[in-house]
């Protein structure tokens, strides 16, 4: 029997690998996204441009399809600059509107099976307090303002009125080769570097103090949504998600720097969030030179440079609590992916310069 599964925020970053990852498998794809998703698969899928904040318009959609088995809610909404908005009760209530504005019209198809959704170490409340190290998923629930929580308690109230299964994934910084969405970091840091060597400065690292995070590869996340979406074991489960090791920004620069094609400079802080913006005539001469897709600096970023000061600590003179999340359940549950943070990093590169989203390396 062929399954189909239904993938919101197709266009994102995880939405896009997601459709990429389930499309290998030859499931039928319903894609949802305003912009249609950018793979590498050649098989067919189908693209709704749907707002999911447009209840009429998500009820016109959604209510026709039929055989549905899965959902994947990969979608989101975030504020413009983005992290003074994740304790605000608008945005919160608006993320808890869209995945309703989804789920209300599916509920009436029989065929729907499984239901995963995405959350984050702000489950854990590291934007608010210190949390414990590691964080694991055991823990009661940290009880601060979260959409996490409201979309949560909506699909438990859901998938228990219908039968359903539901898996929760809790990804840490998520890198991959999208542009224009909120919190993505190869298009900055290729766009920063290629300032850098049309203005004839050094790639210097722009953020605060030293700090020790983890990161995970957008591939390993559509892997691991694949794996649960036919693995009974991850009913009802909540997983943490990393790419099984830590990384240090300082350490990592002199890679990013190789694959980008400029030299390394000295600390410099300097804000992405008003520096990228401040040269947008700057980018747009390089789009020229170089023959790149017209892509403005604006529709590059999308809200990804203010997640860029938020994860390089810009300003920052002492390190904050650590963020550290254990993957030892989800390995231990049969899904063991993992990844070299450097390697991934590199790779999407490489495509954003193929995709001629980034200039050429030399």
């Amino acid at each position: 029997m062929t399954h189909k599964v239904l993938v919101a925020g197709a266009s994102g970053l995880v939405g896009a690998a997601v459709v990429d990852r389930f499309l290998d498998d030859g499931w039928d794809v319903v894609a949802v996204s305003r912009r249609k998703p950018e793979v590498f698969s050649d098989k067919p899928f189908t693209h709704l441009p749907v707002d999911l904040q447009d209840q009429s318009a998500s009820k016109a959609a959604f209510t026709g399809i039929a055989d549905v088995s899965h959902v994947v809610y990969a979608a989101v909404y975030e504020k413009p600059g983005l992290v003074a908005g994740w304790t605000e009760e608008d945005q919160m209530q608006t993320n808890l509107e869209m995945l309703q504005n989804l789920i209300e019209p599916l509920s009436g198809d029989d065929a729907l099976e499984h239901v995963t959704l995405l959350q984050g170490t702000k489950a854990y409340g590291i934007h608010v307090h210190p949390m414990r190290v590691p964080a694991r998923e055991r823990y009661p629930r940290d009880e601060h303002a979260n959409f996490y929580w409201l979309q949560e308690d909506y699909l438990k109230e859901k998938t228990a009125e219908r039968g359903l299964r539901y898996t929760i994934f809790r990804p840490q910084l998520i890198v991959g080769p999208n542009y224009g969405v909120v919190m993505n970091l190869p298009p900055v840091i290729g766009a920063y570097a290629a300032i850098c060597k049309e203005e004839g400065r050094p790639f210097s690292f722009p953020g605060g103090t030293p700090f020790v995070w983890e990161a995970v590869d957008t591939r390993i996340v559509a892997n691991a949504i694949r794996w649960a979406a036919t693995e009974p074991t991850a009913d009802g489960q909540h997983y943490n998600l990393t790419n099984g090791e830590v990384f240090e920004w300082h350490d990592l620069w002199p890679a990013l720097a190789e694959e980008l094609g400029v030299e390394v400079g000295p600390d410099e802080p300097l804000s992405m969030a008003e520096y990228l913006p401040s040269k947008a005539d700057v980018w747009d001469r390089i789009v020229g030179k170089h023959g790149l897709r017209r892509i403005s600096m604006q529709e590059l970023l999308g809200e990804s440079h203010h997640y860029a000061d938020f994860c390089f600590l810009y300003g920052a003179t002492e390190s904050p609590p650590l963020a550290f999340v254990s993957t030892v359940k989800i390995k231990q549950h049969g899904f063991c992916d993992v990844m070299d943070t450097e390697e991934s990093f590199r790779h999407w590169i490489r495509v954003l310069q193929e995709r001629k989203v980034l200039p050429p390396r030399v």
